[in-house]
């Protein structure tokens, strides 16, 4: 996905190295499967070859790859830049990505290909990019078209579940708001007519096609990136079930970023220590020029898995805000251990017998307001809760102060006894570091439409009334909780714009000047139905 500001800093990283150095660039329309013609930019380094090629095939202008180029160039790779089929001077009409795979059209595959039958080309090709950039990457690698190489930041690789619907629930300010920035919104018709995973959406899962995967892989991504859940779960499934000679050589990079990377001094409203920084553009040329060329990688002669532990950010001497290493994802084993929810707002270590349901009215006209979170245009990051604790339709929960730290390092759960006296409602829920100041710093968050509870692929509706169980998925985080601090949870039942609203009515959609009504919604937590907060702590001998 875009955005400007992540591809923006990258470029910034190259020219900072690459000022005095200029390339020399050509232009082809390459020729597609269907006769399409693609515009694509060759900058070749000095001589006369032959060189292993980096291929960037873009959304975005691909004017931007002059800087990278130039530094391409300099350690003697050829580097391409392509604009995807429909943008900017490319014939063919963009359709999003769908041309992009291993459909009837194949456009990243004929376009490596075509490289390796140039003459200045010695065969060897890798890939690099960000965002929509790395996507681009991914539903290559899906294809089995045989590559020696990929550095992909921030990527989807299963559209459904982490692009298009979390939880069973439109991405609405996510998407329609990048698509409207690239003139792309023909789209969002074709995405909402698919509101489960279905075999559209199916289509577009490059990691059920990991075995395909022929390229060893630098995956890189962020605590609060749009793609968080995805960079994981792409490196996991390419790392185990990746073509031979693949399996292995995958490498994680998980940071505590947003979408955009390690920009300034702040990840949403904390002010992050400088061990948060890392030298993302240098490692990814040394890892594309060790698997195009040869030589030195610290990244891939090293641990698979490098990734960022969160810590109190206030207190330079609390546990965390360091970058570890490990074999592989996730780095060891966790306790799933539970937070019960208590009427009185406790997150108790059991839960309470006899506790009865809260209960709370969401009013789509009057929707919980998004707060931060993964987002991509609106503020994204950890910002701070208690305003939004302050709402009637939100339920609050947090521990006591711990008594000492816990380290919470794995994907993150709320399971939720619930009703509704409408046809189907929403529920949401965040992951809270509150601060002996009071600060209620959201980490994570989820959605979960309560139609899909059972399954993404069909729907099966709750009738009012009824009391069901359903599981909030919050994605992955490495986090140690601070003592004196408490572990907090919010529950609700909206988070717009980050999610589209619940009409309440049995709908996919909010229809304009359609029904949306107010759902009653209750969450249950005595001890036959017992709601609570799953967390991943790592267990104290480790």
């Amino acid at each position: 996905m875009r955005t400007k500001p992540l591809f923006l800093n990258l470029l910034l990283a190259f020219l900072l190295v690459s000022l005095s150095v200029h390339a020399a660039m050509q232009t082809e329309m390459v020729p597609m499967r269907d006769g399409a013609k693609l515009a694509t930019d060759i900058y070749l380094p000095d001589g006369d070859g032959p060189f292993p090629t980096v291929l960037v095939r873009s959304y975005y202008a691909r004017g931007a790859g002059a800087a990278f180029g130039a530094q391409f160039n300099k350690v003697g790779m050829a580097f391409v830049i392509q604009d995807n089929r429909g943008r900017g001077g490319s014939e063919g009409k963009d359709m999003v990505f769908t041309d992009d795979g291993w459909g009837e059209l194949q456009d990243g595959r004929d376009t490596v290909e075509w490289l390796r039958a140039q003459k200045w080309s010695n065969g060897k090709v890798g890939t690099f990019g960000m965002s929509a950039l790395g996507i681009t990457q991914l539903r290559l690698a899906g294809t089995g078209v045989p590559l020696d190489g990929q550095v992909i930041w921030v990527g989807s690789g299963n559209f459904y579940g982490e692009l298009s619907y979390i939880g069973g629930v439109f991405r609405k300010s996510m998407l329609e708001g990048w698509t409207e920035s690239n003139k792309s919104s023909h789209i969002l018709s074709v995405w909402k007519e698919h509101p489960s995973f279905d075999a559209y959406w199916k289509g577009f899962d490059s990691n059920a096609r990991a075995n395909l995967a022929t390229a060893p892989a630098l995956h890189v991504g962020g605590w609060w990136d749009i793609f968080n859940q995805g960079t994981i779960d792409a490196f996991v499934a390419r790392q185990h079930k990746g073509a031979e000679g693949v399996r292995g050589k995958q490498r994680l990079v998980m940071g505590a970023w947003t979408h955009g990377g390690p920009i300034g001094e702040k990840a949403g409203e904390l002010v992050m220590p400088k061990s948060w920084v890392f030298d993302l553009g240098g490692q990814s040329l040394q890892f594309l020029k060790h698997c195009l060329m040869g030589g030195p990688s610290e990244i891939a002669d090293g641990p698979a898995v490098r990734y960022y532990t969160l810590g109190d950010v206030s207190d330079p001497a609390a546990p965390g805000n360091e970058w570890r290493t490990a074999d592989d994802w996730p780095p060891f084993k966790t306790e799933e251990t539970a937070f019960y929810l208590a009427p009185d707002g406790l997150l108790a270590k059991e839960p309470v017998a006899d506790a009865k349901a809260l209960t709370y009215t969401f009013d789509p006209a009057n929707s919980c307001p998004t707060k931060g979170g993964s987002n991509l245009v609106i503020p994204a990051g950890p910002f701070d809760q208690r305003e939004i604790a302050e709402r009637p339709d939100v339920l609050s929960f947090a521990t006591e102060p711990l008594a000492e730290p816990l380290e919470i390092t794995g994907r993150v759960k709320v399971k939720l006894f619930v009703s509704s006296d409408a046809p189907d409602t929403d529920f949401t829920a965040k992951l809270l570091d509150i601060y002996p100041d009071g600060r209620a710093m959201g980490m994570l968050d989820g959605i979960q439409r309560v139609k899909y509870r059972k399954g993404f692929e069909k729907s099966d509706p709750l009738a009012p009334g009824t009391v069901g169980e359903l599981e909030i998925d919050l994605w992955t985080i490495s986090l140690i909780v601070n003592k004196g601090h408490r572990i907090g949870l919010q529950v609700s039942s909206s988070n717009y714009p980050r999610f589209e609203l619940n009409p309440n009515t049995g709908a996919d959609f909010p229809a304009e000047g359609g029904e949306m009504r107010q759902a009653v919604n209750a969450v249950y937590m005595d001890k036959e139905r017992p709601s609570a907060l799953l967390l991943p702590v790592r267990p104290k001998a480790q």
